[in-house]
């Protein structure tokens, strides 16, 4: 079996048959196996798919287990000399997964790959980075506090870490979770992905694992339709795509402290107490330049009072696992 491709469902079948009908369709000069894994969905899931596609293989993890969990399950099931982690929320176009394959077996230092994600209007979108010291970039989505830190990195000019156009073969530190090839033999060096992680994140610290064993390359020319969202949409009662930009709600709460999770794991102690003192600080600086923003611009500011408040009762949830990520014991940081 040349390639492993696991899709992880949750309550988006019709996402999931669109996904797997494309892998067909753009699909023919390789071996393959689809691996869906259903985080206890609860809905008719299983016979939708296994109707339409009875070839594939159904794996139920029998409780909603995030995209870690639930992916590690699939690779530990799978057959194939390469494996694809490959959201449900996509659509491969143009051969795309057998040219990336072919592309990864040109570059034997290479333990990995990704591909130029598109939005649905075929726009590009952000499909790999680059590692900042300390993991500073995940201040940028501050409300007020961000926007000093992003003005402070273009007076100086520094890297801008997101790669969303990719117009030749480039190395880079991490890959976006839409889209990861691996060469499964790697995986005995790297480890599968970290379980405590439920969802956000995970991705990132597993790459910094495949980084430290050969490249990471993102080509240009396989191409994949990537929705954004769609598949937590139905778990956090949300459309936002936009996974870094909102903090203050329950989407965001998880992000939060998924993202404190991987700096802890990646970065030590150090840099965790560096970026959630920053978080925390965000709080009185939140409230006190809404007040000024108000004055100055009525109902015209970007952030409302609700905004600020819900935000402060994040960084208190955040507060109840600090000790938990300090420590770096084994949890499963599945927010509520």
């Amino acid at each position: 079996m040349d390639l492993s491709i696991i899709v992880v469902n949750y309550k988006s079948p019709g996402l999931v048959l669109d996904c797997i009908r494309s892998i067909y369709a753009e699909t023919k000069l390789i071996s393959f196996e689809i691996i869906v894994v259903d985080n206890d969905s609860k809905d008719e899931s299983e016979e939708i798919i296994t109707t339409a596609f009875p070839a594939i293989t159904w794996l139920q993890m029998g409780y909603n287990s995030g995209f870690a969990r639930a992916n590690n399950a699939g690779i530990e099931k799978s057959t194939g000399d390469f494996i694809l982690l490959l959201n449900a929320d996509t659509i491969v176009l143009n051969r795309a997964i057998e040219q990336s394959l072919f592309l990864l077996k040109k570059y034997p230092r290479a333990v990995g790959c990704g591909v130029q994600l598109l939005n649905t209007d075929g726009s590009t979108q952000i499909s790999g980075a680059h590692f900042i010291r300390g993991g500073m970039n995940t201040l940028l989505p501050l409300p007020y506090l961000g926007r000093f830190i992003r003005y402070l990195g273009y007076r100086f000019k520094a890297t801008i870490p997101s790669v969303q156009t990719v117009t030749h073969t480039l190395s880079v530190d991490w890959l976006v979770g839409a889209y990861i090839l691996v060469r499964k033999n790697i995986l005995s060096q790297t480890g599968l992905l970290d379980p405590d992680f439920f969802m956000y994140a995970e991705e990132i610290e597993w790459c910094a694992r495949l980084r430290k064993q050969g490249d990471l390359l993102l080509f240009a020319e396989p191409q994949v339709r990537h929705i954004g969202g769609g598949t937590s949409g139905d778990y956090y009662e949300t459309a936002e795509n936009e996974n870094g930009k909102n903090l203050w709600n329950k989407k965001g709460r998880q992000i939060i402290v998924s993202t404190m999770v991987r700096i802890r794991k990646q970065f030590g102690i150090g840099w965790y107490l560096v970026i959630i003192g920053t978080y925390l600080l965000e709080v009185p600086i939140f409230y006190t330049c809404l007040i000024f923003d108000k004055i100055l611009n009525g109902n015209k500011t970007k952030y409302s009072w609700q905004n600020a408040v819900n935000y402060a009762v994040n960084m208190g949830v955040l507060l109840r696992y600090f000790v938990k990520i300090l420590v770096n014991k084994p949890y499963f940081y599945k927010v509520a």
